[in-house]
């Protein structure tokens, strides 16, 4: 198996879609199953808002947020079984997770300034995965990768994504959850610059009635496919 994923040819895989859908979960999964790297963009963008919030910058302000992006050093381990975000040096994989910074990411993402320097980041990343990347968001395939070996887009039903994450949040509410989900549906669909899409050539996934496991064998085909054509 490891013999078969240091020989086989390296390949890039963009995974899109909106939150709920089961993106890192699947991401991650397939990255360790193939042997390959693993980047989630969005732990990027939620690392920038957090420096942001830390700084007390205003993230209301666009002009001030676009001053400042250039400002932190942001560094993701792609390790699939253990993936890290540093920001200055700190460990930031908790913090970039409180509500705090989930409320303010879809602001400081559609920043112009922030998404050049955030996808700048992802490029360099991905360019040096010697074996190949997953590399999971909302713009890979569309903006950040647009020559990705393979593009998939993961789906779901507004229902199921509230019920995922609901579980995933101690405590939360679904129909709280479902708003939540839309509202941040609505700002990065949206945004002006590399709004959530899905590429003309992505594969689209839907799994609203997939298990996880189901998703992740799906996923592996489509990729294994691919490496067979390369």
């Amino acid at each position: 198996m490891e013999s078969a994923a240091r020989t086989a040819p390296a390949v890039i895989v963009a995974i899109d879609g909106p939150s709920g859908t089961g993106k890192s979960s699947t991401s991650k999964a397939v990255a360790a199953q193939l042997g390959l790297s693993y980047l989630d963009t969005g732990a990027q963008y939620r690392a920038i808002t957090w420096w942001m919030v830390t700084n007390e910058i205003d993230v209301a302000d666009p002009a001030a947020v676009a001053a400042a992006a250039s400002k932190p050093e942001i560094v993701s381990g792609t390790d699939p079984l253990n993936p890290t975000i540093h920001v200055d040096g700190t460990d930031v994989a908790g913090p970039i997770r409180t509500q705090e910074v989930t409320s303010q990411v879809s602001a400081v993402s559609a920043v112009p300034e922030v998404r050049t320097r955030i996808t700048e980041l992802q490029r360099s990343i991905a360019a040096s995965a010697e074996r190949g990347i997953v590399v999971e968001g909302r713009d890979i395939g569309t903006t950040v990768l647009p020559d990705a070996d393979l593009k998939i887009f993961l789906t779901a039903s507004p229902e199921a994504r509230a019920a995922r994450r609901s579980g995933e949040i101690k405590g939360s509410d679904v129909a709280a959850t479902r708003e939540a989900l839309l509202k941040r549906d609505a700002a990065d669909s949206g945004r002006k610059t590399s709004p959530l899409a899905k590429a003309d050539d992505a594969v689209e996934v839907d799994t609203t009635e997939l298990t996880l496991a189901q998703v992740i064998e799906c996923v592996v085909t489509l990729v294994e496919e691919k490496r067979a054509t390369k």
